[in-house]
């Protein structure tokens, strides 16, 4: 059986937000596992932890084994910043390792204004919904938008996850991984100012940079994104 790809979303997003990678690997035959992390999508209400969303990923490394194959994780976003930690900490239990649109390290100033932002937002009388709705459907071409939104809206987990993301140190994590690792990212991304420093951390590592896509890569260049993880998935099987 072909190796499982393990999709991790981003931050307010949820499972939904792969539908397009997730009907691409399956017309091939490839397995795959979109899992809602903390406080998101069917986990809505949960409160989100570093260590509960790495549990999770954790399983479903644990159930995709069971093929005899090691799976290759996709992360998003915030996944991204948790595809790293994970793999950092579970050496050889990945054939690689893909990190999309993660490529700045976390600093206080930028994650304590987004908090004092989201504070703000969060006191509209529907806690920002129709704000984000509107925003996804400007900025991401159908059906993208949809699937954004289509899972539901973590809008209660904001600031655990900001302050979360602080505790994390992705440069000194990734020059403890062995596995491939593919950094994607969005020309036009307000969160890849540090991908040269990624690169140059990482023992075995490549960047692809998507002409025309924000940060929200996967949905904005669909068939663009899906090309490098299938690059990256490819890479790391075979020669894993």
């Amino acid at each position: 059986m072909p190796a499982t790809v393990i999709l991790v979303h981003g931050l307010r997003t949820s499972a939904t937000l792969w539908r397009h990678q997730e009907e691409y690997l399956r017309r091939l035959g490839i397995p795959t596992d979109a899992l809602d992390l903390p406080g998101h999508g069917t986990r809505l209400g949960e409160r989100f932890t570093v260590d509960a969303a790495l549990e999770s990923i954790g399983d479903a490394v644990t159930a995709a084994e069971a093929s005899g194959e090691k799976p290759y994780l996709v992360g998003f976003s915030l996944g991204g910043y948790l595809g790293i930690e994970w793999v950092a900490r579970n050496p050889g239990r990945v054939a690689g390792l893909l990190a999309a649109a993660c490529a700045t390290v976390p600093h206080p100033v930028i994650m304590h204004g987004w908090r004092a932002i989201s504070k703000v937002i969060s006191t509209f009388p529907d806690r920002g919904r129709s704000l984000n709705d509107a925003t996804v459907r400007l900025f991401v071409p159908q059906p993208g938008a949809t699937d954004v939104i289509a899972g539901g809206v973590a809008l209660d987990v904001m600031d655990d996850v900001l302050l979360s993301l602080l505790t994390m140190h992705p440069l000194e994590r990734l020059a403890e991984i062995d596995e491939p690792v593919l950094f994607v990212n969005g020309r036009f991304d307000h969160v890849r100012g540090h991908a040269g420093r990624y690169l140059a951390a990482t023992r075995n590592g490549r960047l692809i940079t998507v002409p025309g896509a924000s940060h929200m890569v996967s949905v904005v260049r669909p068939h663009a994104f899906t090309d490098a993880l299938m690059e990256g998935y490819r890479d790391a099987t075979s020669h894993g």
